[in-house]
């Protein structure tokens, strides 16, 4: 299988969280993904989160609730440990649909609402930093 090559950046959707065209850094240094997310509530039915940023307008502020979700340690590159939570959705890169795993975070001081790292892209996709929206611009 021939791997699509992805640039630094990109616009990419996540049709079971309604957020479309959402910027994203590609970010090999990364292990994990992160998704912001502006509030988080454990309830009996599941984990609510509610994706809302002033800032990223495309961040809709509606609240989504996964019956599945887990706890990850995740280490930054100053080397401090942060326990998250993680959820599974889709996402689409260049017209297809994969899964993803992501933590959540508060990415309201980031310029990037949406982190890739390399456990999602592995296998799948090679880097070019010098490009960017390559998905984004293949659709259009």
């Amino acid at each position: 299988m021939t791997k699509k090559t992805l640039g630094r950046t990109d616009k990419i959707d996540f049709p079971k969280l309604d957020l479309f065209e959402v910027d994203c850094k590609i970010d090999t240094g990364a292990y994990t993904s992160a998704i912001h997310c502006s509030e988080v509530q454990v309830e009996e039915d599941g984990l609510h989160c509610t994706f809302y940023s002033k800032g990223h307008p495309n961040f809709n502020g509606k609240t989504k609730v996964f019956k599945e979700f887990t706890f990850t340690d995740v280490k930054s590159s100053n080397g401090y440990v942060e326990n998250r939570y993680k959820i599974k959705t889709d996402v689409v890169f260049f017209g297809k649909t994969y899964k993803i795993n992501l933590t959540l975070s508060t990415r309201d001081d980031m310029r990037f609402p949406v982190l890739i790292g390399r456990q999602f892209l592995k296998r799948k996709f090679l880097v070019d930093v010098d490009l960017q929206n390559q998905s984004f611009n293949s659709n259009n």
